[in-house]
């Protein structure tokens, strides 16, 4: 009978009783550490394939939560544009024989409903409303735009959270004196002054010339709506005040007065009951002609949760099945380790090895595995969610958490799946284990 003989460390942790009597259980796991590393450099091809399930396990759990971390933060940005405290009203647009026959019944949006809101609705804090302009020529003495013109109030700014960059927004005298001057967006102020500063210069929107006054700073969004809700486009959008709009530029009779308008709630309201009140003002007041609607930010995040909480669960599951195909995989090799080792296990046993002492080298082989495949995981799980950032335009992001809990359910895959084969291992028999060899 031949029997594999044991590693000089190995019998050495075993037998050093002195070690034990210190107190240095760190220095037991630290060598049960170097000794499961050395195992999987020895079977490096069969460590490999068993690895991957790891790898993409973990990987998939942090591409996944990267992705829905970004596309919550995307969509609070978003939602800080409408305002979760705002209650927003678009127009509807009708043409031709359709627009007429809204008419008969109703004037469109205007001015005078937020009046009525503002004397009727006790919970209304403030307000700010818009008109697009229609835009046959815009330019400047250094350079020409496609930018949108919209009409605005002064506290447009502060309810669509606007940040600014330079120089001043508008402002009531503005409002009140029919001012020609201009807040440029960002993207629209360097097509209209590729070089230097805009403010202070002049700018042509169809017939009129109008001061810039203000820029905005950057506000990057890489979506343009959210629950089929268009938001954005201040990025190259030019801002005039709204009384100006409406006096000095050219409008279709049958139009709205106001293309789109928000009022800001209360603290303590809550925006899906004061909709319903608002829409029923407006109904009303229009004649009972749905040429308009009442968008809550605060329900469009609530919605956009909802969804995303979904794709969290199915891309969990995914993940979860890689991960538990993985902890097979594992378990499988420790089995496998189990009979190849089974000499040198039972000349543990009779060199003084108690079944724990087993148990535990198996059970750090085990999670060895499983913590090498997550750490890797991690580097593709990122990398995996560059691209996907890259091919589909998807916002990702990560935190802490989301590695620290990808890491965490892979060590718990490694121990789960590494106390059977552990527990094994520790009760094979020494007399038999060494005659089996």
């Amino acid at each position: 009978m031949t029997v594999n003989r044991v590693p000089v460390k190995i019998e050495q942790r075993f037998n050093n009783k002195s070690m034990k009597k210190a107190g240095l259980p760190l220095a037991v796991y630290w060598e049960g550490i170097k000794q499961a590393f050395d195992e999987m450099r020895h079977h490096k091809l069969r460590t490999s394939l068993t690895l991957l399930g790891m790898i993409f396990g973990v990987g998939a759990v942090i591409a996944m939560l990267s992705v829905g971390e970004g596309a919550e933060r995307e969509a609070l940005k978003m939602i800080e544009s409408m305002g979760v405290k705002n209650l927003v009203v678009n127009a509807r647009s009708a043409e031709g024989e359709a627009l007429k026959s809204v008419r008969e019944h109703s004037i469109g949006l205007s001015l005078r409903d937020i009046d009525s809101a503002r004397d009727t609705l006790p919970f209304v804090q403030n307000w700010s409303a818009e008109k697009k302009v229609k835009v046959f020529s815009l330019f400047s003495l250094k350079g020409r735009s496609d930018a949108q013109v919209l009409g605005v109030t002064p506290s447009y700014f502060e309810l669509s959270a606007l940040p600014l960059g330079e120089g001043r927004t508008l402002n009531e005298k503005d409002e009140a004196y029919y001012q020609q001057v201009a807040v440029l967006g960002p993207e629209a102020a360097r097509s209209l002054f590729p070089q230097g500063s805009a403010i202070g210069s002049l700018i042509k929107v169809n017939h009129q010339w109008f001061s810039v006054v203000g820029v905005l700073s950057e506000k990057e969004s890489s979506k343009a709506s959210i629950q089929g809700v268009k938001l954005g486009g201040e990025r190259n959008q030019v801002f005039i005040p709204l009384t100006t709009a409406l006096k000095k530029m050219h409008f279709n009779t049958l139009e709205n007065e106001l293309d789109s308008f928000k009022l800001a709630l209360a603290d303590g309201i809550e925006p899906s009951l004061a909709a319903k009140s608002l829409q029923h003002l407006l109904n009303r007041r229009h004649g009972g002609e749905k040429d308009f609607d009442v968008v809550v930010p605060a329900d469009l995040l609530a919605q956009h949760q909802k969804t995303q909480q979904i794709f969290n669960i199915v891309m969990a599951c995914v993940a979860g099945i890689s991960l538990l195909v993985g902890g097979i995989g594992i378990m499988n090799i420790m089995l496998a380790t189990i009979l190849e080792r089974t000499g040198e296990i039972g000349l543990l046993r009779a060199l003084g090895a108690k079944r724990k002492d087993i148990a535990r080298q198996f059970l750090i082989e085990s999670i060895a595995i499983s913590g090498t495949g997550g750490i890797i995981g991690i580097g593709v799980g990122l990398l995996l969610a560059l691209i996907i950032s890259s091919a589909a335009g998807w916002p990702v992001a990560w935190s802490p958490f989301s590695i620290l809990l990808a890491l965490g359910v892979c060590m718990t895959i490694g121990v789960g799946f590494g106390l059977y084969p552990a527990n094994k291992a520790a009760k094979l028999d020494p007399i038999i284990a060494l005659q089996r060899d």
